[in-house]
């Protein structure tokens, strides 16, 4: 074995010693760090959740054209030809919804039920869905196009049904600047408790570090436990933020079935993949090093 990995392994075993001589304080900051870390954690595996929902759905773009209540269904058809024949390089379907099939459709979910159940007639207009071709400039492509279609006779109202999607993917956005405002807070907040804790350490043993470099121990030797130490105690708080968010993910993903199921939709928060938690341990314990050793730089000139 040659010396620089038995100097690591007796680096790696002071370290352990030393959390494990003091373990209350030990459990504290790890407690603190981990704590601070399943914040953004959290953030992130509901980010990475909604955004392939986003895309999913914003992947077929529909335009809804709500007929007039009084529009015959050959008005509604005439409008779904000429939409065919006029906009070929724009729509890739059409398809009708009559009036009657979208008012058994609402009446079979028990949401809409009682209120459609009170009503002497049926409200409800015809209505043609029109799913967009092609993925280019399909919100210009989008707005012209219900431009065109809402002058049209007979019609009512032209609905881009993926404009809420349009606002979800604006929300992931602010989302994501926000999680990483949040994940610098945080980073600074562990840069601050590892560098506290790596200083008392020092301070404390700050004769032992004396009689040892009176023996000849070199720097690196006397400040390499202190770098395990801040690297240890973050990948062990990193782990335990990992714990803590897939524990809490059971019962939001129960609050969050019974929401879904109100909207006749499925949804759950999962986990990112293992490749992607490994990184985010090996960050923190680099971010824990990094944090030590300018601690232990500053603290250990005597």
């Amino acid at each position: 074995m040659s010396p620089l990995i038995r100097q690591h392994r007796y680096a790696l075993a002071v370290t352990l010693r030393r959390l494990i001589a003091q373990p209350f304080s030990s459990i504290a900051n790890f407690l603190v760090i981990m704590l601070a870390l399943a914040i953004p954690l959290l953030g992130t595996t509901a980010l990475l959740s909604l955004q392939p929902v986003a895309n999913h759905l914003a992947a077929a773009p529909e335009i809804t054209v709500f007929m007039k209540v009084e529009a015959t269904p050959d008005e509604t058809a005439a409008v779904a030809d000429r939409i065919r024949r006029d906009h070929q390089g724009d729509v890739d379907k059409v398809r009708i919804i009559p009036r009657d099939k979208a008012l058994a459709d609402l009446k079979a979910n028990p949401a809409y039920a009682d209120a459609l159940a009170v009503l002497p007639g049926n409200p409800l207009p015809d209505a043609v869905v029109v799913t967009l071709s092609g993925d280019e400039d399909l919100t210009a492509r989008a707005k012209r196009l219900e431009a065109n279609w809402s002058q049209w006779g007979k019609v009512d109202v032209v609905q881009l049904d993926s404009a809420w999607v349009q606002r979800l993917e604006a929300i992931i956005r602010f989302g994501r600047m926000g999680l990483l405002f949040l994940g610098l807070v945080v980073a600074v907040a562990v840069l601050a408790a590892v560098f506290n804790t790596v200083r008392m350490q020092a301070l404390s043993q700050r004769e032992e570090i004396g009689v040892a470099r009176l023996v000849g121990a070199t720097e690196s030797f006397v400040r390499r436990p202190f770098l395990y130490l801040g690297a240890v105690s973050c990948a062990i708080s990193a782990l335990g933020a990992i714990g803590v968010v897939a524990l809490a993910l059971g019962p939001l993903n129960a609050a969050l079935a019974d929401l879904a199921r109100t909207y006749g939709a499925e949804f759950a928060l999962r986990m990112p993949d293992p490749l992607w938690l490994a990184v985010f341990v090996v960050a923190v314990a680099a971010l824990g090093a990094f944090s030590a050793r300018w601690s232990v730089k500053r603290n250990t000139r005597f």
